[in-house]
C-alpha cells in the first residue's frame, strides 16, 4: 500500500491593516512559535515559496508582501510615502493585527532594515534572528552601489535615471538572482520574471526610485541594529551567499563582534540563496534556532 506524504499546506491571505491591504502567506500550526519571513528588493513573499514549507514543521510561518511589492495593495487615497520608517510602520501594523506577541525573523536584503526596525520598536517581542544577506554593518556594502551611493550624495534627474536604468528592468533584475550561481540555468525563471512583471505597475518604479534613495537613512541605524544584537543576545544564524555584489561577505562575518554566539555560514551561491540552497537553509535554520530554544 502506498503511504500518504503530510504535505503542509501554504494558504495566500489578505489583511487590512495601517490602511494597506497587505498580502501574506501562511503555513504550520497557528500554535507553534512563529516565524516572520520579510523579503527583500525586489522580490516578495514569492521568494519564500519553497522555504515556507519546511519551516512550517515547526513554525507558524508568516511571510507578508511589504507596501509597494507583491501582491500588497495601497489605496491611492492613503497617500503612502515609501520610506523604510513607513514601511516598518506598516509591518509592526500588520503583527499587531495578527496579534503575534513573539517571534522569530528571517531578514533578507530590504526586509533588514524593515525587521532590525520592528526589533528597536519592541525588543522583547524577538526570540531569534535569522539574516541571509541582511546587512547591518557598513563593511557588508559592496561595490555595486556605487550608483546608488552617488545618488545619495547628489538626488539628480540625472543620477536617478541612471540607478533607474542600472535596476530597475528584467536583465538586472536576472542578474541579481544570477550572479554568483555556479550554473545560473538552475535558477527557476519564475522569481526574476515575476519581480520584474510587478515592478511595471503604473508609478512602481518611481516608488523604488524613493526606496534607493532613502536606503542611505538605514545606515544611519546600524548603530542601533547592532546595539540590538549587543543586548540581547539572540539565538542567530547569518547565513550568506558569499557571491552577492550588493552585501559582500564581511557584512556577515560582522555580526560576530556584536553577538559571539552567532552561528555564520558562507554558501557558495549569490543574492537570491534561497534559489539554490533551500534546503540546507531550512535545515540550518530548524538546527540552529531550536538548539537555542532547547538551550
Amino acid at each position: 500500500m502506498t503511504s500518504l506524504v503530510h504535505v503542509k499546506t501554504v494558504e495566500v491571505k489578505y489583511i487590512e491593516s495601517d490602511g494597506v491591504r497587505i498580502f501574506y502567506r501562511e503555513a504550520g500550526d497557528p500554535s507553534a512559535p512563529v516565524m516572520l519571513l520579510i523579503h527583500g528588493f525586489p522580490s516578495s513573499s514569492h521568494q519564500y515559496r519553497q522555504l515556507i514549507p519546511i519551516l512550517a514543521k515547526h513554525y507558524r510561518v508568516i511571510a507578508p508582501d511589504l507596501p509597494g511589492f507583491g501582491f500588497t495593495e495601497v489605496p491611492t487615497e492613503r497617500n503612502y510615502i515609501y520610506t523604510f520608517d513607513n514601511l516598518a510602520i506598516t509591518l509592526a501594523a500588520f503583527v499587531d493585527t495578527l496579534q503575534l506577541r513573539r517571534f522569530a525573523m528571517y531578514v533578507f536584503d530590504y526586509g533588514a532594515p524593515v525587521g532590525l526596525r520592528l526589533a528597536l520598536f519592541n525588543p522583547q517581542r524577538i526570540t531569534a534572528v535569522v539574516s541571509q544577506n541582511g546587512n547591518a554593518y557598513l563593511e557588508g556594502l559592496g561595490e555595486a552601489w556605487q550608483p546608488i551611493r552617488d545618488y545619495w550624495k547628489t538626488p539628480s534627474p540625472e543620477n536617478r535615471k541612471v540607478v533607474h536604468d542600472n535596476m530597475l528592468n528584467l536583465k538586472a533584475t536576472r542578474w541579481q538572482y544570477q550572479h554568483g550561481v555556479t550554473d545560473p540555468s538552475s535558477v527557476a525563471p519564475e522569481g526574476y520574471l515575476l519581480d520584474d512583471l510587478l515592478m511595471q505597475r503604473p508609478g512602481n518604479k518611481e516608488i523604488q526610485l524613493d526606496l534607493f534613495l532613502d536606503y542611505a537613512d538605514n545606515l544611519t541605524l546600524y548603530p542601533r541594529f547592532q546595539e540590538f544584537f549587543r543586548q540581547t543576545k539572540l539565538p542567530t544564524l547569518v547565513i550568506w551567499g558569499q557571491h552577492d555584489p550588493f552585501f559582500i561577505s564581511p557584512g556577515a562575518k560582522a555580526f560576530a563582534k556584536d553577538n559571539p554566539n552567532a552561528v555564520i555560514e558562507l554558501l557558495d551561491t549569490g543574492h537570491f540563496a534561497l534559489e539554490t540552497h533551500v534546503d540546507y537553509i531550512g535545515s540550518r535554520i530548524l538546527e540552529v534556532l531550536t538548539e537555542g530554544e532547547s538551550a
